[in-house]
């Protein structure tokens, strides 16, 4: 007898092939069977009219701290990930120095969005290596998950508070090299990076990781080489703006140097500016004719957001924004009301220099959430531009007039300029491209910003019911056996016979994202963006229901994944 049967569904495996009527058969936490089942099991799941695919695999979550309060990754978990892979970024909470705890956490804080409270009640910060961190995760996870080691935390080890501002010494480096090796033979994935100029720690100064020379970055990345099943992640300037030679040049020396592939984050798709793109995509050519791999990440969703005056977010990276975006709220107020003030924000908003966070200045398109004055009573739920229409005034100036009128606390919710036909037809384009996998959601970041985790039910949706820019099969392979084979991930990825059974069935009539809402459910009392799934009934990771009859289960039967042991190595060169 099986443990679980999933019969009459239509499985769609992962591999990209045709999808096809028939059960699958679980043991053991592995899939036994495939076809017309004849043997029981002890539970047995009716899937007719559904599809029965891999669970998605999330390549970019930022789940680092919220694991601790929350194994079950959620939202995550109802929108059918089995997998999410942290450590993203450079961003890491291990290694850890003693008294460092408080450094992380406004940092974690401030480039990822995760609410100080939670970082500082949620967390004991008591591991110091980044094995220890491990430990503490393994054993009490709802989902598989795996995690980078981050060039941040490592730098902050070794060099102290002096790893903002300088350049390591070549004892230093070593140092840098050995607390990494042990970090990856503890278990960690590889290395990841950050070069952004918009990564910045609590104090306001760049982070760690940016300080770095570039032979410090390749000298961490041949690190990478000595270990099985390990891979990279990187993040630059050149992710938003372009890539300069420099950049293309050290993306093809690092994966030269550890010899696995390089993902960089995030590959936005805009047909205002298509050069951009495929530009970008050039870094890929151009790394696989030098004996190396970069692939770039990208969202098949445009993942809603709300920005604020009041606190930090992606406005603040609109050029000369961030100067008066800082200033203590009055002062801040003050400069806004100013006409001067205000053309100026307005046209460096719309100049070149704002590059990919040029898709934020849509004024006319933000829709005003949550407001906090009598002034703007009746106004949530409606556009600037109709507000605009009703005053007789410009759209940036009622959107800074509603902000002002609440003293910066309103909630607001752009319109993505790149939500036109050509944009979405350039999006499919790249989807089909070997250079690009689907991801990028920073489910764990960011919380009361953004909630990436629903783009796998999203996508699903659009592409069944919506714009229908891939198939089915294509688009479940899109989610699952191509991040899997990327990371190398250890028999995970596709419905085949032997291999976890990490699974999902889902309502292809129904299957969506439900609306975001904002819950207060993080530690601290703190309150984050929050999206049901629409359609999936059952997930199962390793062979149990992480959700059944589409509600999360207590069970916690997800791997701690470690380099070597649950991953193959993709040898690059």
């Amino acid at each position: 007898m099986l443990d679980l049967v999933i019969r009459g569904g239509t499985i769609v495996d992962g591999s990209g092939s045709p999808g096809f009527p028939g059960d699958v058969g679980v043991s053991d936490g592995r899939i036994a069977a495939i076809g017309d089942i004849a043997d029981a099991g002890r539970t047995e799941i009716d899937a007719s009219g559904q599809v029965v695919c891999p669970g998605f695999v999330d390549p970019h979550t930022h789940y680092d701290a919220q694991l601790f309060w929350d194994p079950a990754a959620s939202p995550s978990n109802l929108h059918g990930v089995t997998t999410v892979i942290g450590g993203n970024c450079g961003f890491t909470l291990a290694p850890l120095s003693p008294g460092d705890a408080p450094y992380l956490q406004k940092m974690m804080a401030k480039v990822e969005g995760m609410p100080l409270s939670a970082l500082e009640s949620g967390l004991d910060w008591s591991w110091r290596t980044f094995g220890d961190y491990l430990a503490r995760l393994d054993g009490n996870l709802g989902v598989n998950a795996g995690f980078l080691v981050g060039h941040c935390a490592i730098r902050r080890a070794v060099m102290g508070a002096d790893a903002t501002g300088n350049v390591a010494d070549p004892g230093q480096l070593v140092a840098m090299k050995a607390l990494l090796a042990d970090g990856i033979a503890a278990g960690g994935l590889g290395f990841s990076t950050s070069l952004s100029y918009t990564h910045n720690d609590g104090d306001g100064a760049p982070v760690a990781s940016r300080f770095a020379s570039n032979d410090e970055v390749v000298a961490l990345c041949s690190v990478v080489a000595e270990h099985e099943g390990t891979t990279l992640e990187y993040v630059t300037d050149g992710c938003m703006q372009g890539f300069t030679e420099e950049e293309l040049d050290l993306m093809v020396a690092m994966s030269r140097a550890a010899r696995r592939p390089l993902n960089w984050n995030v590959l936005t798709i805009d047909s205002a500016d298509p050069d951009r793109y495929r530009a970008q995509l050039g870094a890929s050519v151009r790394a696989a004719a030098h004996g190396a791999r970069v692939v770039a990440l990208t969202m098949p969703v445009l993942v809603g957001m709300t920005m604020s005056f009041l606190n930090y977010c992606a406005l603040n990276m609109l050029p000369d924004w961030g100067e008066v975006l800082a200033l203590p709220v009055p002062e801040r107020m003050a400069l806004l009301a100013d006409p001067q003030t205000r053309a100026h924000l307005a046209e460096r908003a719309a100049s070149p220099d704002a590059g990919v966070f040029s898709r934020l200045t849509g004024w006319g398109g933000y829709r005003i959430g949550d407001t906090f004055s009598p002034a703007n009573d009746g106004l949530s739920g409606r556009t600037v531009a109709d507000i605009a229409a009703e005053r007789g005034t410009g759209h940036f100036d009622t959107l800074v007039d509603v902000v002002l009128a609440d003293e910066l606390r309103t909630v607001l919710w752009p319109a993505p300029t790149d939500d036109d036909d050509e944009s979405w037809r350039l999006r499919a384009e790249a989807w089909q491209s070997e250079h690009t996998l689907l991801g990028g959601s920073d489910a764990g970041a960011h919380l009361d910003r953004m909630c990436g985790a629903p783009y796998t039910t999203a996508f699903l949706g659009d592409c069944l019911r919506g714009r229908r820019l891939a198939p089915l099969e294509a688009a479940v392979h899109m989610l699952t056996d191509a991040p899997a084979r990327l990371f190398g991930l250890r028999e995970r990825g596709r419905i085949e016979q032997g291999w976890h059974a990490d699974l999902v069935v889902f309502d292809p009539d129904a299957i969506d994202s439900g609306a975001m809402r904002m819950v207060e459910d993080l530690p601290g009392g703190s309150a984050r963006l929050f999206a049901d799934a629409v359609g999936v009934d059952h997930v199962l990771v390793n062979g149990q229901p992480i959700v059944s009859d589409g509600r999360a289960t207590e069970s916690r039967p997800g791997t701690l994944l470690r380099s070597g042991r649950d991953t193959d190595t993709v040898l690059v060169g």
